[in-house]
């Protein structure tokens, strides 16, 4: 970083623009914590002192240095710098940190690099450490919201059922919405559907394309990390995932949750011998996606394909589980 304060001060300026809000800064440079609402995390040498407790500066430039490193999990955290052989050393590494307690950050020559370092295992390091010139590039910003892509398959409706009065949510984000993007919404957590934004122009009510009509408030919501929430417990400030037809997603904020009283539909589903349920507003612009584009569920029927993301086992606490569970 520059030798200069002022220009240190402007770096960190433009990283809180482009939405960063851990900075790695000097001893010295505790006055840039008034630019905002920023985690600085100070350097002092060969270490640096953050929320997570001291990070201990590291080479990995052969096997016994990586050896070092992953014989002090539990005991020190670290952040750590690769040279030829990158992803394989940070294998070793984030498999030997998992559940350690110690944290593990690596330092990215790049955003690429940043990406494959945030997935290695699909568990990832805690944290990438990217140099300032990084930040002029936009990448960083879908780097920043990047998630792995959401698999969706394509199910078919076996049924279409009015059931009533219900309490359902709207979900009304910070974030604009284009056609084909939706949340991941379900009644059973092994099988979510694609419930497309309001971001469809109708001759009914204006597009809304910040807003998903996602559902009864039982209903489960996707969020990052994989994990899910209950339409009921959601409210500004919190994250949830945001996924387009093809299955590539990024993180929303939600801005506020309207839960009122609407007619409802169960809509009942088949997929390889399973079935599944989902309870949406019986309303026009209450929308699912199908492999050719979306479908409102006024005119959905019977044998008409809806995509949707189907796993195996339950959830406990918002977090998968590899156990056998039975929701009807």
């Amino acid at each position: 970083m520059a030798d200069d304060q002022e220009q240190r001060k402007n770096l960190v300026t433009k990283a809180m623009e482009r939405g960063i809000s851990d900075i790695v800064v000097r001893k010295g440079d505790e006055s840039f914590s008034s630019l905002g609402r920023v985690d600085l995390h100070y350097r002092d040498g060969e270490t640096v002192e953050s929320g997570w407790g001291t990070l201990h500066m590291a080479s990995v430039d052969g096997p016994d240095a990586m050896q070092e490193i992953m014989d002090s999990a539990g005991e020190r955290s670290f952040i750590v710098s690769t040279r030829d052989w990158k992803v394989i050393p940070l294998e070793n590494m984030v498999a030997a940190f998992q559940g350690s307690g110690s944290r593990l950050v690596a330092i990215a020559d790049g955003l690429e690099e940043a990406k494959v370092f945030l997935h290695t295992l699909e568990m990832g390091v805690d944290a990438v450490l990217l140099e300032p010139q990084d930040w002029d590039n936009d990448s960083i910003v879908s780097l920043m919201s990047d998630e792995s892509a959401v698999g969706l398959q394509t199910v078919t409706v076996t049924a279409v059922r009015k059931i009533g009065q219900a309490d359902r949510v709207c979900v009304d984000t910070c974030n604009i919405m284009v056609p084909g993007e939706g949340m991941l919404i379900g009644s059973q957590s092994a099988c979510m559907l694609l419930v497309q934004s309001e971001s469809e122009e109708s001759g009914y009510v204006a597009s809304r394309p910040f807003r998903v009509n996602a559902g009864a408030v039982h209903a489960y919501v996707m969020t990052p990390g994989g994990k899910t929430r209950y339409l009921s417990e959601l409210g500004g400030g919190d994250e949830v995932m945001v996924v387009d037809k093809d299955g590539a997603s990024r993180r929303a904020v939600v801005g506020r949750c309207k839960t009122e009283s609407r007619p409802m539909l169960l809509v009942e589903m088949e997929h390889e011998g399973r079935s599944f349920n989902a309870v949406v507003q019986n309303a026009e612009t209450v929308r699912l996606m199908g492999p050719d584009g979306s479908i409102s569920v006024s005119h959905l029927k019977p044998g008409d394909k809806i995509l949707a993301a189907v796993s195996e086992g339950g959830r406990h606490f918002g977090m998968s589980v590899d156990e056998k569970i039975i929701e009807t």
